[in-house]
């Protein structure tokens, strides 16, 4: 007896863990957005109209948002706009901690005021004052030399005269004192024709490529320094602002903290009157995409009954992968996609912003 309650007990046990294995082991049959009444699409409004998910973004001519990034590594010190806040070309935006490098451009601009001052002093040589203390020595040379030459001559004549008169070592050394006089009065003439000259073309040259050295290294260090405040490329609005004072950034971005990756430090886009859609149109149905003059598109924005018309832009004439998944378990992930950039007049009492996905259905005129 106890035996075959021990065979029943262990078939019942048996029989509950392969059903527990079926169970769990079943796929659970995934909600399709056409019956998740929290995604609910608008139906096709074209007979033969393609569907796609579509971004909202600015209205560019080329490309998505201007993404921002310094092009120099420091610490925030000031963010001068708000995001939504509209830009001019030109306008700062946010200024990092520039104190280094603004003492070097200082350090550089002294360098070359001083190669200019040179510079200057060479081109105004000779300077009044010097040129006059030359040439006073000049004279006073020439003076000695007369009065030597004076002294000569009497004693030579004494000589002649009476030759026990003026000894024979004193002549000499009159003749050779005339000849020294005579030499330093020739010095004296040279170096005040050289003074009077002025400095050496060679000097100038040298100096005033020194001077364009120091001012071009302290051009280039001010132009450094600018990079130091991030100013708008173009007119626009601020769509995000991804740094706050203190932050850290690099020519890479900004860390994210939510994100965990590197991000561009601002992002703006155009004027917000016009704005474009970025229609991701699967591979498999590009060959059913209409002529470009005869595409026609409706825009329907998520969680509404609004439809939007939409005007042909251009095609991104390149598939690359798709960048907006639904996280379901049965959609594939080497999805290709076809970018069809679409632009519409922003409704003035519709909510819709730069990121925004929406569905998009395409069709023919």
């Amino acid at each position: 007896m106890n035996t075959k309650m021990i065979f029943i007990a262990s078939g019942m046990g048996l029989l509950i863990a392969m059903s527990a294995a079926f169970l769990s082991g079943a796929e659970k049959k995934v909600l399709e957005p056409a019956f998740n009444p929290a995604f609910n699409p608008a139906s096709n409004p074209y007979a033969n109209g393609i569907y796609a998910n579509g971004m909202i973004e600015s209205a560019l001519p080329s490309g998505e948002n201007i993404n921002i990034y310094p092009e120099v590594a420091g610490v925030v010190t000031q963010i001068l706009v708000t995001e939504g806040q509209g830009v001019k070309k030109g306008d700062a935006l946010l200024v990092m901690d520039d104190a280094v490098q603004r003492a070097t451009v200082e350090q550089l601009k002294a360098q070359a005021t001083a190669a200019q001052v040179i510079l200057e002093e060479l081109k105004h040589q000779p300077r009044a004052e010097v040129l006059a203390v030359v040439k006073a020595q000049m004279i006073s040379a020439q003076a000695s030399l007369h009065s030597l030459q004076v002294q000569l001559d009497k004693q030579q004549k004494s000589f002649d005269l009476d030759p026990q008169s003026v000894s024979k070592d004193t002549l000499d050394n009159s003749i050779n004192s005339v000849k020294v006089a005579a030499a330093n009065a020739e010095v004296a003439k040279k170096q005040y024709e050289l003074t009077k000259a002025g400095a050496w073309s060679y000097d100038i040259n040298n100096q005033e490529q020194a001077y364009k050295g120091q001012y071009n290294a302290y051009l280039s260090a001010q132009a450094l320094l600018e990079k130091y405040t991030l100013k708008a490329k173009s007119d626009g609005v601020m769509l995000t602002i991804m740094s706050t004072v203190g932050s850290y950034l690099t020519p890479q971005g900004v860390y994210g903290s939510y994100t965990q990756d590197m991000n561009p430090v601002l992002v703006m886009g155009s004027a917000q009157t016009q704005m474009n859609v970025r229609a991701f149109i699967d591979e498999i149905l590009v060959p059913r995409l209409p002529a470009a003059e005869n595409i026609h598109a409706k825009m329907f924005i998520r969680g509404t009954n609004i439809s939007v018309p939409l005007e042909f832009v251009r095609v991104q004439p390149y598939i690359s992968p798709k960048i907006e998944l639904t996280t379901q378990r049965r959609e594939r992930i080497d999805v290709r996609v076809l970018p069809v950039i679409f632009r519409f007049d922003k409704p003035h009492d519709l909510n819709v912003y730069p990121g925004q996905i929406v569905d998009i259905y395409v069709g023919e005129k």
